[in-house]
């Protein structure tokens, strides 16, 4: 009688064993087995992180083996199980992999295909195609689009963390609880005296250092002592956290009435400011997104500001960019001054703290939570409802939406909701951020997510016109990987520009981020078909690269940039000034946020600034999906030529007293998860 060897292998994470009774049937060409129970006598079968062995002996001859049925039935307790994969091994000799990397709940069931990537055109057997309709139309009810918001990209149907497919949960929902990890870093931090001591002030810049974590020699630690400084404020535009709104000014605009006669003093190359924007050397950076944006009145006993300014920068000669000109709101007038560096020392300092408040409220809302966050949600969804687990697309980027949409549900659950934590301390909270994410919807293009087209667009490009732009400089490095990576990919199971086109899952899932994730909206520019191999790797590196290495670099900054509050302030207590000359140091200070908002801010940043548990780095693919030779040569390559990317990151940043290195790949996180 024929006889199978059966090996399993239970995941090694928290509560993945089972002690319910498995079953296993297999499903042939040529008939299917009888029910088989798993089990070894005087053994403790499916602990966490096992890898147990069975033979099963069939009554007749099965032929090729088609599909694996797993049923898990009630022991004594229900509890989960988490299959990494099966390997069988043949009566012939043959070895054949099942990946499986999925939780069965209750008394659940599993049927899986072999692991070879199949498009649907590959299968012709009836019982796999069924197999391949019926897990989309399974996951279809499980993975639903909801609009959280009006005007938001649509996310998933839950209201909770609990009530997501097993799936896709934290495997401790503690370590991403918001609230918990917040107060904790407070602690850690040794704030907590001062988090519940709203409305008070701090004396002093000096006052702040009580709530700040000195470590010799970080970024945090020279923002501090540097803040205050022209070159700091220009660097950040930069390579701060958000390095994603400065752009080459080609025109002045009228709402600006800069003259030259303002900004000589400024200007280095004895050229009128004119003839300084034709040469480019002028670049501006304009938060008109906040013009109108509703300021947090959420606590009546402090009132909080929002203004939208206008930044004039200067590449001076050394070829670093300056401020030298700055207009707090968007209509000039005489009580909306320009602020010059020639002006008083603190008039000139509080209009460039309201210039980083503003960029830390664009930072949050916009480049954090709208274009990496809510982004990577869309391709999730999509993915989980049109791709099958067969598909060689959903193979490559299941690692990339790992813990996304938990990451996300958490956040409406409690940091984004109506009296969430970011009503605490931020100037937005209480609605203003859901006005800047429905505002920011316009200009979220697929043109302005992809890397190299991003950068032109701000005329940013030239490295020998503005050498210090690491963040582009590493951006374009590792989005060129990703995209030799999933060229490789595509080349190995699309063989034409036709076969891309005629491959109905994978035109489902670009639709499905279209018409939900996008609201169908045709100026985003994003495609609702793909129609050639080239095109496909591209919207694949998209996806890849704002999981990974875009999140990466707008999001792990945040205490190195963010910590000292006067360098971002998440709220001011009184309104722009609306005349120069009259601005004191203690103005300042009860302008800035108090000291409970302060250390909430804090806490938030620190929490943010943190890899998860057992993170998995860019390129690192420990669930093998794929089986073939060919992809795991590419995933190979692509390892390869990270490596090769960290060497030249670690080489330059030996030379800086403000090292760059949110995207060197082993510091990019597979996809968003915090």
């Amino acid at each position: 009688m024929p006889s199978y060897t059966v090996t399993v292998a239970t995941g090694s994470q928290w509560f993945a064993g089972t002690d319910d009774y498995i079953y296993l049937s297999l499903l042939g060409s040529a008939g299917c087995s009888e029910k088989h129970l798993l089990d070894k006598p005087f053994y403790n079968d499916f602990e966490r992180g096992a890898v147990d062995s069975y033979d099963v002996t069939v009554d007749e001859e099965l032929g090729e083996i088609q599909l694996v049925k797993i049923e898990k039935r009630k022991y004594w307790l229900h509890d989960d199980w988490y299959l990494k994969y099966i390997t069988l091994k043949t009566p012939h000799g043959d070895y054949i992999e099942f990946p499986c990397y999925r939780w069965i709940t209750g008394d659940g069931e599993v049927v899986l295909r072999d692991g070879r990537a199949k498009l649907a055109r590959d299968d012709q057997i009836h019982i796999l195609k069924q197999h391949r309709r019926k897990e989309l139309e399974t996951r279809q009810k499980q993975y639903r689009w909801m609009e959280w918001s009006p005007g938001f990209p649509l996310s998933i149907d839950a209201k909770c963390h609990k009530d997501l497919p097993r799936d896709i949960q934290f495997d401790s929902e503690k370590g991403v609880d918001f609230v918990l990890n917040y107060s904790k870093a407070m602690e850690n931090l040794f704030i907590n005296r001062f988090m519940h001591m709203f409305q008070s002030s701090w004396n002093d810049f000096a006052d702040f250092e009580k709530i700040f974590v000195k470590i010799s020699n970080t970024i945090s630690e020279r923002v501090m002592n540097h803040w205050q400084e022209d070159l700091m404020f220009g660097y950040q535009f930069l390579n701060g956290c958000n390095p994603v709104l400065i752009r080459r000014c080609t025109e002045l605009p009228e709402k600006f009435p800069v003259t030259t006669e303002m900004v000589e003093c400024s200007l280095e190359r004895q050229l009128s400011l004119e003839q300084e924007v034709q040469q480019g050397n002028i670049f501006i950076v304009d938060f008109e997104l906040l013009d109108g944006i509703d300021a947090n009145k959420t606590d009546p006993c402090t009132l909080q500001f929002l203004a939208a300014p206008i930044c004039l920068l200067y590449k001076n000669l050394a070829n670093k960019i300056v401020p030298i000109a700055i207009q707090l709101s968007q209509i000039p007038g005489d009580e909306n001054p320009i602020f010059l560096p020639s002006d008083a020392k603190y008039d000139w300092l509080l209009a460039k703290i309201w210039v980083r408040s503003s960029d830390f409220h664009v930072h949050q809302t916009i480049t954090h939570l709208l274009r990496t966050h809510l982004v990577s949600e869309v391709f999730g969804i999509a993915m989980y409802r049109q791709l099958p687990a067969v598909h060689p697309i959903f193979k490559l980027l299941v690692a990339h939406v790992r813990y996304t949409i938990a990451i996300n549900t958490k956040a409406r659950e409690q940091l984004i909701c109506e009296c969430g934590l970011f009503d605490k301390a931020n100037a937005t909270g209480g609605g203003g951020h859901v006005q800047m994410v429905q505002r920011a919807m316009k200009d979220l293009t697929y043109a302005s997510l992809c890397f190299p087209e991003a950068i032109k667009a701000r005329g940013m490009e030239s490295k020998e016109d503005i050498p210090y732009y690491f963040y582009r400089d590493d951006g374009l490095l590792v989005w060129e990987a990703i995209r030799m990576f999933t060229a490789e990919v595509v080349g190995i199971y699309y063989e034409s520009d036709q076969v891309v086109e005629e491959d109905p899952e994978l035109q489902d899932f670009v639709n499905d981020v279209y018409v939900y994730g996008m609201r169908g909206r045709k100026s985003s520019g994003f495609p609702k078909s793909v129609k050639s191999r080239e095109q496909l790797s591209e919207y694949l590196t998209v996806v890849i690269f704002t999981a990974s290495a875009q999140h990466a670099a707008v999001n792990f900054g945040q205490y190195d940039w963010c910590s000292w509050i006067p360098n971002a302030p998440p709220t001011m207590r009184a309104p722009p000034p609306t005349a120069k000359g009259v601005v004191t140091i203690e103005q300042i200070v009860d302008t800035l946020p108090d000291r409970g908002r302060s250390c909430w801010h804090l806490g938030a940043v620190w929490a943010l600034s943190q890899f998860q548990e057992n993170e998995l780095f860019l390129g690192m693919y420990p669930e093998e999906h794929f089986i073939e030779k060919p992809v795991k040569e590419a995933i190979a390559r692509f390892r390869k030529n990270l490596e090769a990317i960290v060497s030249v990151i670690a080489e330059r940043n030996k030379k800086k007293q403000l090292p760059y290195y949110y995207l060197s790949p082993d510091r990019i996180p597979n996809s968003v998860a915090i």
